[in-house]
């Protein structure tokens, strides 16, 4: 079987020969890319201003861009989308080979919840596991101490994962250390094919949604502008591959709920609360434009999915206040949302397949940046208005939907995120399904 790309979609069938295949059978040798020393890697880290920085567990906007502790030294303006990103992804894969060929690195034991100050028979594992992938570096000593150099190194770990970079070894944390090296260079090798195509868009603005990563890149002039945490589409509601231009940023806009959201959720719960339309501003039109009243329809029945449901401008709209609309054939749009506790989700793949945005009002600022009479000020006072604004953008601005779960930031910086959707090939990369 071989692995394959077919409108967007990865086939699930992969040969797990060809996953594991290291570097020499993509033919990377011509780029010319040198090994690196895993032992410079993490010297070059930046240890005072990983040591200098303030312990913190929790998901923020800014994570990839600001972060803590080892985040500083991975954060970066490149894009992933860019010819520099195949490059520091060919040298991971360089370097991961030199791993695996060493025999890889070493399942950590147990579960404890290892922090700063403990002492524990685990920690001499734990360091030998982070000096060879470049986290710590070499020489630190096999002290059973989980000190102040190994708080930093797994706090560095965290954020090349995508996780709260906190330097407290949790469950998930575990999962991400011991999935072992020879996957992670199939991770590699996998994503440097998806990224191939997209890495070279000529384009002097694009939007990128990471689906993997829940994260969104706003990028102009080969620098990534804005960086934006995303909710997407759970695993039976996927968020799908697309390429199209954004074209019109709607403020306070009315939600038009999918027939798939009115049998799955909306039709159940009006079964439950028969108030529950009346509550959330939701109102039903016949074909004809005509407003039903609830108490009209038999809820035990699916003859509602005929009726349109639309909710009111507001607050507690389910877009809240903004929708930012492209064409595409999968009825998927990008928009704001009133349940913002969504964005500190470690998992955030909880849509129903359309993007969340946090802080979205920055995008919609950057987004219309060149449609006239559409500044910071303007764009507040319209959406405090509450009243349904739609505005066509002067110039429509490329948009990629793509899944990158592994990506490299840096010499020695690569990066990995949860293969939610189970698109690389080994279930060990599905981290978020078994939690």
């Amino acid at each position: 079987m071989k692995h394959s790309v077919k409108d967007g979609k990865t086939s699930k069938a992969l040969d797990r020969r060809l996953f594991l295949r290291g570097a020499a059978g993509l033919g990377l040798a011509a780029l010319s890319v040198p090994v690196v020393s895993t032992g410079a890697l993490a010297q070059a880290i930046g240890l005072n201003d990983v040591l200098s920085s303030g312990r913190r567990g929790n998901w923020s906007d800014t994570f990839d861009a600001r972060g803590t502790g080892g985040a500083k030294a991975i954060a970066t303006n490149q894009p992933i989308m860019s010819p520099q990103t195949l490059n520091y992804i060919s040298a991971a894969i360089n370097q991961y080979n030199t791993i695996v060929a060493n025999g890889g690195w070493p399942t950590v034991p147990g579960n404890e919840r290892l922090r700063l100050g403990m002492k524990s028979q685990v920690v001499p594992i734990l360091r030998q596991r982070l000096m060879i992938s470049g986290d710590l570096p070499e020489g630190i000593g096999a002290s059973n101490s989980y000190d102040t150099y190994v708080d930093a190194a797994v706090k560095r770990f965290q954020a090349r994962h995508g996780l709260p970079a906190d330097g407290v070894m949790g469950d998930v944390t575990y999962k991400a250390l011991n999935v072992s090296a020879d996957v992670r260079l199939g991770q590699l090798n996998t994503n440097l094919q998806r990224l191939g195509t997209l890495a070279n868009v000529d384009q002097t603005r694009f939007v990128m949604v990471n689906i993997p990563a829940a994260q969104i890149e706003a990028v102009e002039n080969g620098r990534v502008e804005q960086r934006h945490t995303a909710v997407v589409g759970k695993i039976d509601r996927q968020t799908p591959i697309l390429t199209s231009k954004i074209h019109e940023v709607i403020l306070n806009p009315y939600w038009t709920a999918p027939k798939s959201i009115i049998r799955k959720d909306i039709i159940p719960l009006m079964r439950k609360d028969p108030q529950y339309l009346t509550k959330n501003k939701i109102r039903l039109y016949n074909g004809q434009g005509q407003e039903v009243p609830p108490e009209t329809v038999d809820w035990n029945t699916e003859d509602a999915v005929k009726l349109m449901f639309r909710q009111d401008p507001g607050k507690i709209n389910a877009m809240a206040s903004t929708k930012i609309n492209f064409h595409n054939a999968h009825a998927v749009y990008m928009h704001d949302t009133p349940q913002k506790g969504t964005f500190n989700n470690l998992m955030r793949f909880d849509s129903s397949g359309c993007i969340r945005v946090q802080n979205i009002r920055d995008l919609d600022v950057w987004l219309l940046k060149n449609t006239a009479g559409w500044d910071r000020q303007t764009i507040e006072d319209t959406i405090k208005s509450g009243q349904n604004n739609p505005i066509q953008i002067t110039d429509p601005v490329p948009l990629y939907f793509v899944y990158i779960s592994a990506w490299s930031t840096g010499d020695g910086i690569p990066q990995f995120r949860d293969d939610i959707y189970k698109m690389d090939g080994a279930s060990e990369l599905a981290i978020g399904t078994a939690i």
